[in-house]
């Protein structure tokens, strides 16, 4: 192969289309994997360099396993694989049903894939799989099993990146750690929401820097790093709420 390729596992969210305008923009060719392939049939064809659509079942790890290893064969390898799959939802009832969604997305679906693509990448004798993780595998959380799901992730890339090197082989596996953007957004907090282009950027810096893992964005850091300093009975105030909820408590417990 001459002409770089990537494939991005999960390509219909908006952090995955930011980063495949940016790598076709940069004469990437892409293979998009998405749950419809459809839906994004209008956006592989308006960017700036070649791009394929594929189906991906995502609940189903060996319909998975199978559809990537054919499309390796009609892409003949890749370079680069971009896996950006990942479930999550809270109900404070736990109930069973969603939990265990997570766990075959985040957990069965999410190892399906990067066995496969080690094994590939083995075999081709070079590779890049990077994994579009969180922060939020640093500890648990009130999402129970999407906390633990990413903390399996990142154990799970690090066994891969101890086993490449144990292997003697140029594989290099890069572990994205996002920041916890849903509790942002669901805080409407400008200081930690970046623009999907700004947090596409900086992956993919990460990505062409060969980095084991990396905070994206940068900033996000500084929580990592608080959170696994925090003693647990002060971790475990933290509150899902935005910021009008927390104005409405605070004025209720005024007025009591």
């Amino acid at each position: 192969m001459t002409q770089a390729t990537a494939i991005i596992v999960g390509a219909s969210s908006l952090l995955s289309r930011e980063i495949a305008k940016q790598l076709s923009a940069q004469g990437v060719e892409l293979s998009l994997l998405v749950q419809d392939p459809d839906s994004l049939s209008e956006f592989a064809q308006s960017l700036p360099n070649k791009a394929k659509v594929y189906p991906l079942q995502i609940d189903q790890p060996q319909a998975i396993i199978t559809t990537i290893e054919s499309l390796w064969q009609e892409l003949d390898g890749a370079h680069l694989v971009i896996v950006n799959t990942g479930l999550n939802s809270y109900d404070p009832s736990l109930p069973w049903q969603p939990e265990e969604d997570i766990i075959t997305v985040n957990v069965q679906g999410f190892s399906a894939i990067c066995n496969t693509v080690f094994r590939l990448f083995t075999q081709q004798g070079y590779g890049q799989l990077a994994a579009i993780n969180s922060i939020a595998g640093l500890r648990g959380g009130p999402s129970v099993a999407y906390h633990a799901s990413k903390a399996y992730a990142a154990n799970y890339l690090e066994g891969l990146s101890m086993h490449a090197q144990r292997l003697k082989l140029p594989i290099t596996i890069t572990d994205l750690q996002m920041g916890l953007l849903d509790k942002a957004a669901m805080q409407q907090s400008r200081l930690w929401l970046s623009p999907p282009q700004e947090v596409a950027r900086q992956a993919i810096k990460a990505m062409q820097k060969a980095k084991r893992r990396a905070y994206i964005t940068k900033r996000w850091r500084l929580v990592a790093w608080l959170t696994k300093l925090l003693p647990e009975f002060i971790y475990n105030t933290r509150h899902w709420r935005t910021k009008e909820e927390r104005k409405a408590a605070k004025a209720a417990k005024k007025a009591q």
